[in-house]
């Protein structure tokens, strides 16, 4: 079981792991496009992609549990609204608008029918609270994620004081809710036209900020030494023994619940693991890397593959026989050389020129929160901390500089 590890110090304020755990979902989400979209025409090949990856479009529920965990453990005290803000708008924006730049210009190019109403919702970000079939999916398909996105980053801000002060009791119910509320959706339908079913599900910012919140109750819990669980061996073992079990013999409206389960288990596991120093397959440096083009990866991945098979006639009919696997692992390698150029030469110079500097971090001083909150033991430095700074001064992880 895990054990209480406290508030955040800067030693462990960034979680590599985490990062790593990144690109797990961004191929979750990579391998359920590869199956839906039909790049393999061989039946018997597909029937293979389709069954390993048929949760996979979870992978964005892994993304946003992660998003709430990493923003609330990473948040310091004092720090601006407006600063958060800006932050999270320059992480988010610069390879969003050029994405968004890239599908018009494809569209232009096969001579489709741009509807400005669409394309201006997608570039503001705000297709995902538009209802209208097809519209939410406009421009840049995967981009109504970041719609979603922008909602919990606006609403963290206002609620992270009430959250600081919250008592642990709540916040585990908010943990013990959220699945529950999750699988409540399923009936919820019947609150909404026909035609929105899969937008009020799947959608809707204000149902998907359920998973986000998961992961912000459980990051106070843990950063408060309040949160108990498996370690990261047996949380392994739970999300791929649920992975299996959900996708064969559980029922497709508690997937979603059930999932969420299996991935907070994962990501507080591998928090504490950082913490502590203990092992991390997903602290390696190069997963770590991976991690961080993740989010360039999944804007480009979609557009590339359907721009391909629509250039080449193989839209919605595949590649026969071996070239659809082959395909696939071509896709990978493409759209991981282009995530890689948009982090190097997009995503990081615009991060260093539009987000605010952060101020030093604020001495500690005892609170309410602090006193409820068991002693730390001692711990060994993190795997790639480092450990030969003068007495007072904080250990900085190795790591990226935004752990978001």
């Amino acid at each position: 079981m895990t054990s209480a590890v406290g508030a955040p110090t800067a030693a462990a304020s960034r979680l590599p792991s985490l990062t790593g755990l990144r690109w797990v979902a961004a191929m979750l989400v990579f391998g359920y496009h590869a199956g839906t979209m039909r790049i393999v025409g061989e039946p018997d090949y597909q029937a293979v992609v389709g069954g390993l990856f048929t949760l996979g479009l979870s992978g964005v529920q892994f993304f946003f549990i992660l998003s709430g965990f990493v923003l609330v453990w990473s948040a310091r005290e004092g720090d601006r609204r407006r600063d958060f803000w800006r932050r999270r708008l320059a992480k988010v924006y610069p390879n969003h608008v050029l994405t968004w730049a890239a599908a018009l210009l494809v569209m232009w190019w096969f001579a489709d029918t741009i509807v400005p109403r669409a394309a201006l919702e997608s570039l503001f970000l705000v297709q995902a609270w538009d209802p209208t079939p097809g519209y939410f999916y406009s421009i840049n398909t995967v981009s109504w994620s970041l719609s979603c996105e922008l909602f919990f980053y606006l609403c963290l801000p206002l609620v992270l004081p009430a959250l600081r002060r919250a008592r642990a009791g709540l916040l585990w119910a908010v943990v013990a809710a959220v699945p529950l509320l999750i699988v409540a959706l399923w009936p919820g339908q019947a609150l909404v036209p026909e035609e929105s079913t899969w937008w009020f599900t799947q959608i809707f910012p204000v149902v998907r900020s359920l998973e986000f919140w998961l992961g912000v109750a459980a990051a106070e819990l843990m950063r408060r030494g309040r949160w108990r669980g498996p370690g990261l061996p047996l949380a392994s073992l739970i999300f791929v023994v649920t992975w299996v079990v959900a996708g064969q013999w559980i029922r497709a409206e508690l997937w979603a619940a059930i999932l969420s389960v299996a991935y907070i288990l994962v990501i507080t596991a591998a928090a504490d693991a950082d913490v502590r120093g203990l092992p991390s397959p997903w602290r390696h440096r190069r997963l770590v890397w991976l991690g961080e083009v993740s989010f360039a990866f999944y804007l480009v991945h979609v557009l590339v593959i359907v721009t391909v098979l629509r250039a080449t006639g193989h839209l919605g009919v595949g590649l026969p026989g071996w070239w659809g696997p082959l395909a696939i692992l071509g896709f990978l390698a493409v759209n991981l050389m282009l995530a890689a150029l948009l982090h190097r030469w997009v995503e990081t110079p615009m991060m260093r020129r539009l987000a605010p500097r952060r101020r030093p971090r604020p001495a500690r001083v005892a609170s309410t929160l602090d006193r409820e909150a068991p002693p730390r033991r001692a711990t060994p430095a993190p795997r790639g901390a480092a450990t030969d700074v003068p007495a007072g001064r904080p250990i900085e992880y190795a790591g990226p500089r935004d752990p978001h």
